[in-house]
C-alpha cells in the first residue's frame, strides 16, 4: 500500500512538473565568433643562397604570415629583421618560425639578416 501511494505521488509530481518544463525557453546556441581574417601564408627558407624567395608581393592591409625555416648554418641570416615593422626574429636551425604582420602602407619593406648583408624585399601593393 505504501509503495502504491509513493508511486502515485511520484507520478503526480512528474505530471505537475511537465507544464513548467514545457514553458521554459530552450537554450539558444551562442552566435559563432567572427573568424579572424585569413592570412596570406608565405613559406620561406634560408639557404646558402639567402632568403628564398627574396621577392614577395603582398597586399596593403592583408595579414601576412611568413613561415621560415633556416636550412643552413653557413649563413649570417640567423634572424629576420624588418626594421620598418619593428620585427627582429631569431631563426633557429631547422625549426619552423612564424612571423605575422599586417602592412599598413603601400611600398617596399626590406627584410634582412641582423648584419644587413642578406636581404629581400616585400612589395606591398
Amino acid at each position: 500500500m505504501v509503495k502504491q501511494t509513493l508511486a502515485a505521488l511520484a507520478a503526480a509530481f512528474a505530471v505537475a512538473a511537465l507544464p513548467a518544463a514545457a514553458t521554459e525557453a530552450a537554450p539558444t546556441a551562442a552566435a559563432p565568433a567572427a573568424k579572424p581574417a585569413a592570412a596570406k601564408v608565405i613559406e620561406m627558407t634560408v639557404t646558402s643562397e639567402g632568403y628564398v624567395p627574396d621577392k614577395i608581393h603582398v597586399a596593403k592591409g592583408e595579414k601576412v604570415r611568413l613561415q621560415i625555416t633556416r636550412k643552413t648554418d653557413k649563413t649570417c641570416a640567423t634572424e629576420i629583421v624588418i626594421k620598418d615593422l619593428g620585427i627582429n626574429q631569431p631563426l633557429p636551425l631547422n625549426k619552423l618560425v612564424t612571423v605575422e604582420f599586417t602592412p599598413k602602407k603601400s611600398g617596399q619593406l626590406k627584410y634582412a639578416c641582423g648584419m644587413d648583408m642578406i636581404s629581400g624585399i616585400l612589395f606591398v601593393d
